[in-house]
């Protein structure tokens, strides 16, 4: 495997257990991510987009094929990746500050060290002035914010990030993916981001998989985004390279889009 590659999955098939039976949900999956490429992960509803991010993370084991991180295989827990979930994770009984040291404190650093860092953390993400408050003092743009410095905070070599701005408005998406791409780009770090919007997997990816309809999902495609970069999201939306991207990625992916909600 080469030392450019921060993700192989090779051959991956994963299974769960129903009452009577198991349901296959992806099935002889092979996807590669780059180191410091953003990859972005699309398909319909129930594809298993979600579940090939389990498994990078080490929370799935596959039932065949195998999982590798940055060259060597994934046994456990993926101590090299951040992951950000759709579900907030924050502690609502901790200020916004001790939700983003924690991180460091539970790994031993010193309490007094890891509040330095998320305060420094507090700023790169424009909430210097919050650390004193409360996640529900917060809006909800704001809390994802502090969720994005408290996975960063800890420096991952591999960022897993399932739809991790779905829940905000269109507005506060549009934010966000801006101060995802300006903190990426500082040391562009691998990505697995998992989202159903094609206009914000455009505009954040180097690269662009899709999945097909479930069960027994897999991978039917995959484009490179020729967008230069840096970006600014609703900017680049209007360019007539970003405008054939999209039309050409849903061409693929609607068929299976129908397959999902028949």
């Amino acid at each position: 495997m080469s030392a450019a590659q921060a993700v192989a999955l090779k051959g991956v098939s994963i299974s769960f257990a129903t009452r009577d039976s198991r349901f296959d949900a992806v099935a002889n999956v092979d996807l590669t991510v780059g180191d410091h490429e953003f990859v972005a992960i699309v398909g319909p509803t129930g594809c298993g987009k979600s579940t090939l991010l389990n498994a990078t993370a080490g929370l799935l084991a596959p039932v065949a094929g195998s999982v590798e991180v940055f060259g060597k295989p994934l046994k456990g827990l993926n101590g090299q990746a951040g992951y950000l979930f759709q579900q907030e994770s924050l502690m609502p009984w901790k200020t916004v500050l001790q939700n983003v040291a924690i991180g460091l404190e539970v790994a031993g650093t010193p309490a007094e060290k890891a509040r330095q860092a998320a305060q420094t953390w507090l700023e790169r993400v424009g909430l210097a002035r919050f650390g004193d408050r409360y996640p529900r003092m917060l809006s909800g743009g704001q809390r994802k914010r502090v969720g994005l410095a408290q996975v960063l905070i800890r420096n991952p070599k591999l960022l897993l990030m399932d739809e991790p701005f779905g829940p905000l408005d269109a507005q506060t998406r549009l934010v966000m993916g801006d101060l995802l791409l300006k903190l990426w780009s500082e040391d562009r770090k691998a990505v697995m981001f998992v989202t159903h919007d094609l206009d914000e997997a455009i505009a954040l990816a180097d690269r662009i998989v899709i999945m097909s309809a479930g069960p027994k999902a897999g991978i039917i495609g995959e484009f490179s985004v020729p967008l230069p970069r840096p970006r600014a999201i609703a900017e680049i939306r209007h360019d007539p390279a970003f405008i054939r991207l999209h039309r050409d990625i849903w061409d693929a992916l609607r068929d299976e889009v129908m397959k999902a909600y028949s």
